[in-house]
């Protein structure tokens, strides 16, 4: 690793001006440390200045029917928190699948949102890839098991955040601080394709910062669901949120994200329009997870992600269907 400086900012206003005038690469903020520590490690970033925002807001509140959620908030902290798990039970069971109890005490929610891609290309310093100024990316040509299946690349990463996936569905937004003040933004439109933006996967400028997430009252019902090799430590290869609106026994209106397919959270708007007016059978979710993968384009290694994508939304809905 080389030498950096360390900044411990105490708050959102010290963090800020410790960034000020940051560009890409060369000074980063740095909540529990979980995924930069180890972009360093490997030299995929080298820093001049490391800001610590582990000190920003550390709180769950509710506001106007929804939820607040400070960036430094821990996810286990999350996990177990009542409200949460009352209204938001797909971010709760996203949260509660993240990493390790270890890793879940030290990371944190904003942390998990702004993780960089996981693929083995992008994290081996060998690999000139697309994300690091390369030519090409090699997972078209190479091992490409864990890769996207939707987003036609060029750079077929798959978004990593386990809880950007339950955010999008429920509405969320998130307050992003910088030197020219707060705005926020609905988290459906933060996150980009790697056509508009090779070198990150946000729409966050180099000097600015998540602090807070927003969640708006949720619908009736909802879930999640993620498929995964192991249930310990490991990423998913296919999850799925649902969020329903109901009308009695008739779904009004449905959000659907997936996760784990797609270079960004991927919402499955064919999938919502298959439950919008019905009552949920488990025929309806069938024909609704059909729905979710239509346009798939798997590469040689990773056909079997479309099987597990519709499994991950059937089965979600089915779960929300019997909140």
């Amino acid at each position: 690793m080389k030498a950096f400086a360390y900044v411990n900012a105490t708050n959102e206003k010290e963090a800020l001006a410790a960034l000020t005038g940051a560009t890409r690469g060369r000074l980063l903020p740095m909540a529990g440390g979980m995924d930069l520590l180890g972009l360093m490690k490997d030299y995929i970033v080298s820093p001049e200045r490391v800001v610590s925002i582990k000190n920003l807001d550390q709180t769950i509140a509710g506001a106007d029917g929804g939820l607040r959620i400070g960036s430094a908030v821990k996810i286990a902290d999350l996990a177990d928190h009542a409200q949460a798990k009352k209204l938001y039970p797909a971010l709760v069971t996203a949260a509660e699948g993240v990493g390790t109890p270890q890793i879940r005490n030290m990371g944190t929610v904003g942390g998990n949102i702004m993780q960089r891609p996981r693929c083995w290309y992008f994290r081996n310093e060998e690999f000139n890839c697309l994300k690091k100024g390369g030519s090409r990316c090699f997972a078209v040509e190479g091992e490409n098991q864990y890769h996207a299946i939707f987003g036609d690349g060029p750079c077929h990463i798959v978004h990593p955040s386990s809880l950007a996936v339950p955010v999008i569905a429920y509405g969320g937004r998130f307050r992003i601080a910088g030197p020219n003040g707060a705005r926020e933004i609905d988290a459906g439109q933060f996150f980009q394709l790697p056509n508009a933006n090779l070198y990150g996967e946000t729409v966050l400028q180099p000097d600015e910062i998540i602090t807070h997430v927003l969640l708006p009252a949720p619908g009736q019902r909802s879930a999640g669901y993620e498929v995964r090799f192991k249930q310990s430590h490991d990423w998913p290869l296919a999850a799925a949120a649902v969020n329903l609106v109901m009308s009695g026994s008739t779904v009004k209106s449905a959000r659907i994200v997936m996760g784990a397919v797609a270079p960004i959270p991927w919402r499955a708007q064919a999938a919502e329009r298959v439950l919008a007016g019905k009552t949920i059978t488990e025929a309806v979710a069938t024909e609704a997870a059909n729905a979710a993968v239509t346009g798939a384009r798997p590469m040689s290694g990773n056909a079997y992600k479309i099987q597990i994508a519709k499994t991950a939304v059937k089965r979600a809905i089915m779960a929300a269907s019997r909140v």
